[in-house]
């Protein structure tokens, strides 16, 4: 069995639904799933009154599932902290998209906004669209960001993409804001285009793989070879690759793989390699 879910009306102010869960609706009758309490701005609502839901036989290989219809623009946390089941949204989805999130499977056809996955530990997140800033991030004041589980983004997303960021893996195909991999401490984020700089500022561990062109970079990273290729999860991605290490200011040890082909004026930094480091 599964769950369809679409909102009555467009929302003017946020909905806070942490309860959007197959964890928490696949131990419940559909009466108790209508009762459950939602906020809306800062009234209390029960999900009746802001939602259509019905019963089907929305099935997946992961397990019970919930479909979301609509524009879900305004409501927050959706799949909050969920460790299994999947969630297929076709529309727009609001902040914090798979928060704390350790397993599961969660696919948006459309964009997401900021937050999406953060502090996310195990799982899967697949948005065919853009997302906003802070993918895969902490909370202001955290140094705990996701740790684990797989970010795929089809589109762009914005500033500090998997700022202290742990472990895990984050996938952008599209381009990125500045600030990626700021903080980070471990995991891999690739991007498959461009960025608007600062990557991998105060990294100490972790690997960022830049496929496309990047406007600059951090005079704390030091080049150390040209590789021919690069691992991303269980890929192999064809360069060749200028790899830095930094950052130097943090006494980081982290990969900085940026593509030699689009990054022609970074040409520069060859002269600073010993031979038998070009490959």
């Amino acid at each position: 069995m599964g769950i369809l879910i679409s909102p009555k009306r467009l929302f003017d102010v946020p909905v806070h639904a942490r309860c959007i869960t197959p964890d928490t609706f696949s131990t419940l009758s559909l009466s108790e799933i209508l009762n459950l309490e939602v906020h809306e701005g800062n009234r209390k609502r029960k999900l009746k009154e802001l939602f259509e839901v019905s019963t089907g036989p929305y099935t997946s290989p992961e397990g019970f599932t919930i479909w979301m219809k609509g524009d879900f623009s305004k409501v927050r946390y959706i799949g909050y902290g969920m460790s299994t089941g999947k969630i297929v949204l076709e529309g727009v989805a609001g902040m914090h998209l798979g928060e704390e999130m350790k397993g599961g499977f969660i696919q948006v056809y459309g964009d997401a906004g900021s937050w999406v996955g953060s502090m996310m530990q195990g799982g899967r997140i697949e948005v065919f669209g853009d997302v906003g800033d802070y993918t895969g991030a902490a909370y202001r004041g955290s140094g705990r960001g996701m740790r684990g589980g797989e970010i795929i983004v089809h589109g762009n997303a914005l500033n500090e993409t998997g700022c202290y960021m742990r472990g895990g893996l984050i996938k952008v195909y599209g381009s990125v804001g500045q600030f990626t991999g700021m903080h980070m401490h471990g995991g891999t984020i690739m991007v498959g285009g461009e960025t608007e700089g600062r990557d991998g500022a105060e990294m100490t561990k972790g690997k960022i793989v830049i496929l496309g062109r990047v406007p600059s970079l951090l005079p704390t990273f030091k080049i150390e070879a040209i590789k021919p290729r690069v691992k991303v999860g269980e890929e192999r991605v064809e360069g060749p690759f200028y790899m830095f290490t930094g950052d130097l200011a943090e006494n980081g040890e982290g990969k900085l793989y940026v593509s030699k082909n689009n990054n022609p004026h970074l040409k520069e930094f060859e002269k600073y390699l010993s031979p038998v480091k070009v490959k």
